[in-house]
């Protein structure tokens, strides 16, 4: 298959990432849209999300990923995260790695899915040609009209879950008890601890998490005083 056949919608926000730039170089066939969700389509059925580490990782502690996640499955049958950058910076970025790795688990296992990493943007330019290069993609439009996210139930869920130790069922008994999100990471220790099922560790754990200063916060402080 000849490289200027090959077609590759992007999302005008990648543009700073370098990579659209780089797909040019190569020959692609390159259109720049607003996608209302996802990066890059490289087929009909087929939608990459892509996210630095740095970037996968706030969208986890935001509520930001499951959303998206149920949002690319209702619209595509084959979506990709796409992990750039380097692993080993997660130590450094996360107080519990588990709860990382426990958030990747539920994309793939539960979400179905794959989680592909790659070094840098020229190594996602080159995987996003080998996914678009495919012979057997299937026809059809790459463009289709998306639904808009209205499930605020299912999207205070999401919020909910991201938070250590919490599955769907104690997401569900918070917003029953504490009526949306905002009142739920607000409450008091003793108050998440009278949450059936959930218990003073956990709830502990919960407010050690939210209340812990960000190591975000702390490298641009370091920025601006350098």
């Amino acid at each position: 298959m000849k490289i200027e056949s090959l077609r590759i919608v992007v999302d005008e926000r990648e543009r700073k990432s370098g990579i659209p730039d780089l797909l040019k170089a190569i020959g692609i066939n390159l259109e720049v849209k607003t996608l209302p969700i996802g990066d890059y389509i490289v087929a009909p059925e087929t939608v990459v999300e892509r996210k630095s580490v740095s970037d996968l990782i706030s969208s986890i502690f935001d509520g930001r990923l499951f959303d998206q996640c149920d949002r690319l499955k209702e619209n595509f049958a084959h979506p990709i995260i796409l992990m750039e950058g380097n692993v080993d910076e997660i130590d450094s970025l996360v107080e519990n790695p588990f709860v990382f790795y426990g958030a990747l688990s539920t994309i793939a296992i539960d979400f179905k899915i794959p989680i592909v990493p790659t070094a840098s943007a020229s190594h996602t330019a080159k995987l996003l040609v080998s996914m678009c290069s495919r012979k057997d993609v299937t026809k059809g439009p790459f463009l289709k009209k998306i639904r808009k996210s209205d499930d605020v139930q299912k999207q205070q869920l999401s919020v909910l879950c991201s938070l250590p130790g919490i599955g769907e069922k104690l997401a569900v008994r918070m917003l029953q008890k504490f009526g949306s999100p905002t009142r739920t990471l607000n409450a008091s220790l003793s108050e998440l601890s009278k949450i059936d099922g959930l218990g003073e560790a956990r709830a502990k754990k919960i407010k050690q998490m939210l209340e812990k200063e960000s190591k975000f916060r702390k490298e641009e402080n370091q920025k601006t005083l350098d």
